[in-house]
């Protein structure tokens, strides 16, 4: 059994006391924000439950965004708008709401456990491949950022879109999705970037 705090003893062992797991959500998505979110755990603490949030059901993951949000010492939580996603790229975008949800943070962090890539701070940090489902800091960072994303779509997107399904989907690539698209066009919070050939050169109908 994988233990989720080898990491972060680690880092307390070499005496970096405030360990922040970063991950990010909704990088994969065809509408929406990509959110990214921030935590630092009490050294020693372990949360029963805690993986990748996407290997957990809704139910789970909002009882430990409860209990992670009672725990933490601090939580940030980064957004980054479908404009920028199109302008910079999904990459350099996840990269940004990282950043953002670091800097969200009070305390500031003395190391960073980040889910596969770099955050772009002068932070000692260290990226860890499947990191949400070996780091507990890194886990509990993508249940924050899996719940908080979800809910705008299932409040305040599904009510701003309601054809598309949204709370259903969440902004992935369905069936349901990609047939609502062309049958009514992309929405202004639709990425552009990521419909490709989807669009068939149609007009937005909320440009009209």
């Amino acid at each position: 059994m994988t233990d989720l705090l080898q990491y972060e003893k680690e880092c307390w062992n070499q005496q970096y006391h405030r360990v922040a797991g970063v991950d990010e959500v909704g990088r994969g998505c065809l509408f929406g924000d990509v959110v990214a979110a921030a935590v630092i755990l009490p050294e020693g603490l372990v949360l029963e439950g805690v993986d990748d949030s996407k290997k957990l059901s809704e139910k789970k993951r909002e009882l430990l965004y409860d209990q992670i949000m009672k725990e933490a010492l601090s939580v940030g939580v980064g957004h980054v708008d479908v404009e920028t996603i199109d302008r910079i790229n999904i990459k350099q975008a996840a990269r940004l709401a990282m950043k953002r949800a670091v800097e969200a943070l009070d305390p500031v962090p003395d190391y960073l456990l980040v889910d596969a890539e770099k955050v772009d701070l002068p932070l000692p940090q260290l990226a860890i491949i499947k990191g949400d489902a070996n780091s507990q800091s890194i886990g509990a960072a993508s249940i924050i950022a899996k719940v908080t994303r979800d809910r705008l779509c299932k409040g305040e997107w599904e009510a701003r879109y309601p054809e598309y399904g949204i709370a259903v989907h969440k902004g992935y690539a369905t069936k349901l999705h990609r047939e609502q698209i062309l049958a009514l066009g992309p929405t202004p919070l639709h990425r552009r970037s990521f419909l490709g050939n989807l669009l068939l050169e149609q007009p937005t109908l909320f440009d009209l």
